[in-house]
Parts: structure tokens; C-alpha cells; sequence
């Protein structure tokens, strides 16, 4: 059952020890050769191939979130690659297709405090589904940038603007962080400290947007426990704490609530 190996080989990650987690994973994606064949074959497709593919093996979905208003297509119980066996999957990991809790919360946050975005220049970083970058156009943003290193989650970010009657918002796919950074008036990340060398790499990078632009960041995360335990917690404030729909409690293995932090490094 592919859908619910990878989740559980993600989530398992705040549970378990770093090694025990990447032997999980490294079984989920075992069959290399013949997933890569995949994606090759793929990567020569135009964007409406891989948006046929999207709405092939997707569902939108509205409910069962902390963001109703928001549509998404996800991968669900219903949708063929929920059980289908892993090598079939033609792209990397899909993230983009799970509202994961943090990026939940970021989401519900900005619908609820319209002013936090309105007028401002954002940079939705680690984007997966949209749902962030999309919240923070709903709510007046005068410049939205999402951003994800997967190619796919480009595609289907673009997808869900329009399912939420937005022109689609530009994706940028290279990795951000370490870059010289541009003059964000926000940043959001929702649900992207789940891996200690990428926590450290955004917590040196996001000082340097603060102090070079004055950004403003906000942070999505149930708690974590690569989150909880990292230099950057001590540096964070708390804007709001969300319980989640029972659906998605079951779903994240016991996590109860998602909270959005302010990053002040001055702390």
C-alpha cells in the first residue's frame, strides 16, 4: 500500500530514531531502477500531461481541514495510488499531495488575520499543495512566490490556485535556501523542520532575511520533535494554536494541535 507507507515513513520520523526512519524509506523507494525509468519517461511529458496525471490520480477536497474554504486536489483513500505499489509512482515523494498540519495552521491563520498579508510582498517557502501561498492571496497579498524543489508540486500549486479562482501564481523550483535573498515582506514555512541538517540550513538562512530585509517569518508546526528540540524554538513566539479535525489527528499518529510561530532571532 504505497499511500500509507510513505505517510507513515515520514511521520514516523518524529517518533523513532533518524536511522531506523531512513531504513523505512529507504524501502519504500527500494525499486530505483524501475522508478526512475518512470521518471524519466515523465520528465519528458509537457506540464498537461502532468496535469492530467494530477487529475487522474487526485481528489479535491475541502473538508476535514482547518481550512473548509480552501479546495486542494490530495491523494486520498479513493484515488488508485493509495494502494498502488510504490515503483509504479512516477515522480519523487509526493508531499505536495498530503495538507500536512503546519501548513494547515499557516493557512487558518492568515484567513483569520487578513492583515498579516494584505499589501505585502510573500514568499511561501516549501509550498507542497499551494495552500499557504494561496491563503495569503485570498487575503490581499500584493505579491505571492511560491517555491518547491519538486517540479510537481509546482504544477499542482498552479492547479489548486485555479480551484480557488486565482490566477496561477508564480512557482519557482530552485532551492532557496542559502541564496541571496530577495525583499520578502513575509515568509511562511509550513511543516519544514523534519530533518536536522534542513532545520540548520533555514534557521542561518532566515537570520539573513530578517537582518538583511526586516522579513517578517511565521512558522507551521504540530510540534515535532526535530522542531521542538532545535536552537530555533527558542526563538520563536507564539501567534495561535489550532486543534485539529479528529480526520487529521488520525491521520498525523496522536498529534493533536498545529501552532504558528513568529521567528525572532533577537530572542
Amino acid at each position: 500500500m504505497f499511500w500509507s507507507k510513505f505517510y507513515h515513513v515520514f511521520l514516523c520520523r518524529q517518533h523513532v530514531h533518524t536511522k531506523i526512519a531512513t531504513c523505512l524509506r529507504n524501502r519504500l523507494i527500494s525499486k530505483s531502477f524501475k522508478r526512475a525509468t518512470f521518471h524519466l519517461l515523465f520528465s519528458t511529458k509537457s506540464d498537461d500531461d502532468v496535469k492530467n496525471f494530477i487529475i487522474d490520480n487526485t481528489e479535491i477536497v475541502s473538508s476535514r481541514s482547518l481550512t473548509p474554504e480552501i479546495s486542494l486536489r490530495l491523494i486520498t483513500p479513493n484515488c488508485r495510488f493509495w494502494t498502488e505499489k510504490p515503483e509504479l509512482w512516477p515522480f519523487s515523494d509526493p508531499f505536495w499531495a498530503i495538507y500536512w498540519p503546519g501548513g494547515q495552521a499557516l493557512a487558518r491563520y492568515l484567513l483569520n488575520n487578513p492583515g498579516v498579508s494584505r499589501g505585502r510582498k510573500v514568499l511561501d517557502l516549501g509550498c507542497g499543495s499551494g495552500a499557504s501561498a494561496i491563503a495569503a492571496k485570498l487575503t490581499g497579498a500584493s505579491s505571492v512566490v511560491a517555491n518547491d524543489i519538486d517540479p510537481i508540486a509546482a504544477v499542482a500549486t498552479k492547479m489548486n490556485c485555479e480551484l480557488n479562482d486565482l490566477e496561477p501564481l508564480p512557482c519557482l523550483t530552485e532551492n532557496m535556501i542559502g541564496l541571496v535573498p530577495d525583499q520578502w515582506d513575509l515568509i511562511l514555512l509550513g511543516d519544514m523542520f523534519y530533518d536536522e541538517v534542513l532545520a540548520d540550513g533555514l534557521h542561518q538562512w532566515l537570520q539573513t532575511c530578517i537582518v538583511t530585509h526586516g522579513t517578517q517569518v511565521l512558522i507551521g508546526d504540530p510540534g515535532r520533535a526535530q522542531f521542538e528540540g532545535h536552537d530555533i524554538r527558542k526563538r520563536l513566539l507564539e501567534q495561535a494554536c489550532f486543534e485539529l479535525p479528529d480526520s487529521v489527528k488520525e491521520e498525523n499518529y496522536g498529534l493533536t494541535s498545529s501552532t504558528v510561530w513568529c521567528y525572532r532571532p533577537d530572542l
